[in-house]
């Protein structure tokens, strides 16, 4: 059975592993501990292990208001949303065509609808 310990280490974590006689042990900033537990968060969503107690899946909500949204295509050709999610660091998003295209329609009648059945349909 593997063996798993956190301690801190001054301003930073210490992630060690042990497995039978083999153990390894990595040391990581604030920062890199949070990209870490984001990615396995993803990863068990991906498997179909990101639930809590009582069988809920757990989806953190980011509240985005992006002081800048850019909008493009990358080399490959594929629409490209860069922007920065609260706290989060910016990053890119890239879309098929089909997925461009759905958010593009979505958006177009959600603008299109008087602000009183926006409201009405939860604010979206």
């Amino acid at each position: 059975m593997a063996g798993i310990s956190v301690t801190l280490e001054g301003d930073n974590i210490q992630l060690a592993f042990q497995k039978g006689d083999q153990s390894t042990a990595v040391v990581m900033d604030p920062q890199a501990a949070r990209s870490l537990v984001k990615a396995l968060s993803q990863l068990l969503t991906a498997i179909g292990e990101g639930t809590e107690e009582g069988g809920e899946t757990t989806e953190e909500m980011v509240d985005v208001t992006s002081p800048t949204i850019d909008v493009g295509m990358d080399e490959h050709g594929m629409a490209v949303v860069a922007l920065q999610a609260g706290l989060l660091p910016p990053f890119m998003l890239r879309l098929k065509d089909d997925e461009a295209r759905h958010i593009a329609t979505s958006l177009l009648e959600i603008l299109n609808s008087p602000r009183d059945v926006r409201l009405s349909l939860g604010g979206h």
